[in-house]
């Protein structure tokens, strides 16, 4: 199976997004350099300085499925029914979206009832041996928890926020320890990290 690795632009003081969902200046980095880089959604196109590209191409040639809550599922309405990134996405929720299923038919989303762990299983079995990605937020606080996670990824943005939606929330058990960073690329307005998760 592939990696299992937690993502998320985050604030300096650990933010991911403000309480209304809206992201402020997290996703500045995505438009603030010379590299085009094309994404599965029309009409959006990323402008990345070159460490930057370098680390996103690596990162998304590596993606075999995302794993998403149903709170970002509900603010991007779906995406549409395609992903930014053009990976399958299955979805943790209480209830499938019947309406927007038969809406998108075609769509490569899956809808996980039973929680994280049958979420990231059958993101696994749709990824195979690539990357499996999960959004930050409850969900990737569920894997944390639970020792699903290898790896956690920051997008680091040298902004703070004050308050907002954290990268993990909070944890119901102790401190849970990460590794030194295995990956750490200097980016214009945004430092890419990697850390082990240590079991």
């Amino acid at each position: 199976m592939g990696t299992v690795i937690a993502s998320a632009s985050m604030s300096l003081d650990g933010y991911i997004a403000k309480d209304d969902n809206t992201i402020g200046r997290l996703f500045d980095w995505l438009q603030n350099g010379e590299v085009e880089i094309p994404t599965a959604s029309p009409g959006i196109t990323f402008h990345l300085s070159p460490q930057s590209a370098e680390y996103w191409r690596r990162w998304t040639s590596e993606l075999g499925a995302i794993v998403c809550g149903r709170t970002l599922f509900d603010v991007t309405d779906g995406w549409g029914g395609r992903h930014t990134m053009d990976a399958p996405v299955v979805v943790v929720t209480h209830h499938v979206p019947t309406e927007w299923v038969d809406a998108h038919p075609d769509a490569p989303f899956s809808f996980v009832t039973a929680g994280v762990e049958a979420a990231v299983a059958r993101a696994q079995e749709l990824a195979g041996d690539r990357l499996v990605a999960v959004t930050a937020g409850t969900i990737a606080r569920q894997c944390l928890e639970r020792g699903l996670l290898d790896e956690v990824a920051v997008d680091l943005v040298p902004v703070v926020m004050g308050r907002g939606r954290p990268f993990f929330g909070e944890l119901t058990q102790e401190d849970v320890p990460l590794g030194d960073p295995t990956v750490c690329v200097q980016g214009d307005r945004v430092t890419h990290l990697v850390f082990p998760v240590v079991r």
